[in-house]
């Protein structure tokens, strides 16, 4: 499988709550940085442990995903029906058709309040 099919593949087995399939796309050895909650989750059962183990009532939305070669970009929102609207840019690294590293930036929607100094400067996205 291509990297970027790779990823395709990695969200809508995530969003089904396929964990053995989740299972099959990650290097048994593959790491996975959050730099803003300052985490980083080595091996393939703990990524599989911390995202089966999240708390329902979410979805996913694959947003946009973009390859060259072995990375992979890919953007996601997820709603969830009592913590709110999430949004995750992940950077992938897929070598062989098995993803062997990481680094996803979530956020959740307000989570990073605009300063006042900007207002005159930029428009709200809609």
């Amino acid at each position: 499988m291509e990297p970027l099919n790779v990823i395709e593949e990695l969200w809508h087995r995530i969003a089904e709550r396929d964990w053995a399939g989740v299972g099959e796309l990650f290097a048994d050895g593959a790491v996975v940085e959050w730099p803003v909650s300052g985490e980083k989750i080595v091996g393939r059962a703990n990524f599989i442990a911390v995202n089966s183990e999240y708390p329902e009532g979410w979805t996913i939305n694959l947003l946009r995903i973009v390859a060259q070669e072995e990375s992979v970009v890919s953007e996601v929102e997820v709603p969830h029906a009592g913590l709110g609207v999430f949004r995750a840019a992940s950077f992938w690294t897929v070598i062989d058709g098995q993803i062997t590293h990481g680094r996803e930036y979530w956020t959740s929607l307000g989570g990073d309040p605009a300063p006042l100094w900007r207002a005159r400067y930029v428009e709200a996205l809609s």
